[in-house]
């Protein structure tokens, strides 16, 4: 299990930001937020919330609380260039339930027949 100081680490370096952004925003150094990274002094409960709704995550999962996971990163995701995972699941409770079954029902048919290719194609490389 991760430690809140790879938690934070990874979460910077997969935006590719550098310590000096997120110092920034926690309105501190770029030395001082390196120490908290390296565990060098203990993050304080405040930085804790601050990094939470900057990177859209909760608090638990930057203490590295496995069941808390990912909610609000989920949620952001883009599908597409247009739409996140949070939109998409948006306009499907909007739909009536025979709507959303259809929706369901061509999600798991797509996801069959790009289980055929992909199974296909390992075929051909054989």
């Amino acid at each position: 299990m991760k430690d809140y100081k790879e938690i934070i680490r990874d979460l910077r370096t997969d935006r590719d930001l550098y310590q000096a952004d997120i110092a920034k925003v926690l309105g501190t150094t770029q030395q001082h937020y390196s120490k908290y990274e390296n565990g060098e002094i203990e993050m304080p409960m405040r930085v804790f919330v601050v990094l939470a709704d900057y990177y859209k995550v909760s608090v638990d999962y930057l203490l590295g609380r496995p069941a808390a996971g990912k909610g609000y990163d989920v949620l952001e995701s883009k599908i597409n260039n247009s739409t996140t995972v949070g939109n998409m699941v948006s306009d499907i409770l909007k739909l009536n339930q025979r709507n959303r079954d259809a929706v369901v029902d061509y999600i798991f048919m797509q996801s069959l027949k790009e289980k055929y290719y992909r199974q296909n194609e390992k075929s051909e490389d054989e």
